[in-house]
């Protein structure tokens, strides 16, 4: 179970109010939805679902593998979408897509992630095995 406290991006803030407002506004909560439950929680927001899928996809990496908020949406917005994709990763490739994403981002201002990180978050999801994924 994350420990995390529930704080998406703000660009999120009307996503995370549909959230609320079905109670699933939580880590936990948002990683267990199903594509039918975020389909219908976003049905009355236009343009949502695909918001919520990311935040799904983040959510599911954070619990399964016990990331950092950040963590989890660095590695999604590196296209590793879920625990079974990072799985398969390999972890220089890997490190070096974060590693220009990160770049990209922030320039020289933010340390690069060691790959020995990468390597471990790769080891913890294949561990994880295809049953306990978050899939």
């Amino acid at each position: 179970m994350s420990l995390h406290p529930f704080r998406p991006p703000a660009a999120y803030r009307r996503e995370v109010a549909l959230l609320e407002q079905e109670g699933q506004a939580g880590w936990t909560a948002l990683a267990a939805l199903s594509q039918a439950e975020i389909r219908r929680i976003a049905r009355s927001s236009p343009g949502s679902e695909a918001r919520l899928l990311r935040l799904r996809g983040q959510a599911k990496l954070l619990v399964a593998l016990d990331l950092a908020p950040a963590e989890a949406a660095l590695l999604l917005h590196a296209g590793v979408p879920d625990p079974a994709a990072l799985a398969s990763s390999d972890a220089h490739t890997l490190h070096r897509r974060i590693g220009r994403l990160q770049r990209g981002l922030a320039g020289s201002a933010m340390a690069p992630l060691p790959l020995a990180t990468v390597r471990a978050w790769v080891l913890r999801a294949a561990s994880l095995g295809p049953g306990r994924s978050g899939n």
